[in-house]
């Protein structure tokens, strides 16, 4: 479930509904942002699912793009996501720990995690979002499991598995039963169909303008190039941002994350942009590409929906290529 306080509905409310209304699906946000909740929050929203489904629940944080990003502010500093890790891994572990709040550090621990209102046990897998080499050591250090981007976005599974190694190494750390998902886009496409056509665009167009929205931010903040990759749509892409009166860009270039695509967008998505910032194909081929990334080492996926057509991808997805994969 997606946690976007300006966008969507509330993460833990729909998190706790379809506790409710499953009996086997693994629940949990992915990710949880940190810059909108204290860690002692975080946990008990996830304790009380816990107690809803229990060992059903896992909980993927970060430091919130998008969710910062559509307030006009800045995702958390890794330092202070650091230690806001090092509190949370913590307190799910049913620990005490020291905690800051405005200035002041105590002693803290989950008081009542065994009785009626929460369940620390079984116990909550913590994924961590990393897309950088620290990130991914922070992973390792406190998580169960990593959330990265493989390329081109990204990096090789391997390098991410290396990083969060180097992370678990300081802490001593054992790292058997760590998991390693991407985040990826998918797009499956029928016998014969342009990887441009219309149908795509729009279903996983969204998904696509997603890279740009974010790299729009990098590359204003930092006074860097755009990545290669947006190189050829950048100058168009920004002068359709810059219609918006400079106050509110920040709710432009957020707005339709993972949902649907601003006039003028569709016509920036070419075949070559679909194929740098998704897992484009056949089912034949998808398949093909999947097997090949488990052999590298990746065990999970994470793959955004948001609206009708990538409800019925991800339906396709499930009965034209999982059922394939075992």
């Amino acid at each position: 479930m997606t946690d976007s306080q300006m966008l969507f509905s509330d993460v833990y409310a729909v998190c706790a509904l379809a506790a409710q209304h499953t009996r086997t699906l693994r629940i949990g946000p992915g990710t949880a942002i940190c810059g909108t909740r204290i860690p002692p929050v975080q946990v008990a929203a996830m304790a009380t699912l816990n107690r809803i489904a229990p060992g059903r629940v896992f909980l993927g944080i970060g430091t919130g793009n998008t969710a910062m990003r559509t307030m006009g502010q800045k995702p958390m500093k890794l330092a202070a996501f650091e230690d806001y890790l090092r509190v949370l891994s913590g307190l799910l572990d049913g620990e005490v720990v020291d905690y800051t709040y405005e200035g002041r550090t105590r002693p803290i621990t989950m008081l009542r995690h065994d009785t009626r209102f929460m369940n620390l046990q079984p116990r909550i897998p913590l994924y961590v979002s990393g897309f950088g080499p620290r990130a991914m050591s922070m992973a390792g250090e406190y998580g169960d499991g990593i959330i990265f981007a493989i390329p081109p976005r990204g990096v090789p599974v391997q390098e991410a598995l290396a990083h969060a190694r180097q992370g678990a190494a300081r802490s001593g750390r054992d790292m058997s039963g760590f998991r390693n998902a991407t985040l990826i886009n998918i797009a499956l496409l029928e016998p014969g169909e342009p990887v441009d056509s219309d149908r795509i665009k729009q279903t996983v167009g969204p998904n696509v303008m997603a890279s740009v929205y974010y790299f729009y931010d990098m590359v204003h903040e930092r006074k860097i190039d755009p990545p290669d990759f947006l190189q050829r749509m950048w100058k168009p892409y920004c002068a359709l941002v810059e219609q918006t009166p400079p106050e509110h860009r920040h709710f432009r270039t957020h707005e339709f994350h993972y949902t649907d695509l601003h006039p003028g967008e569709a016509d920036l998505i070419d075949e070559q942009l679909i194929r740098d910032t998704c897992l484009v194909g056949e089912p034949d081929e998808v398949v093909e590409r999947i097997q090949a990334l488990e052999q590298d080492g990746l065990q999970e996926m994470v793959f955004a929906v948001g609206n009708t057509g990538k409800w019925r991808l991800a339906e396709q997805f499930s009965r034209k290529v999982m059922k394939r994969l075992g």
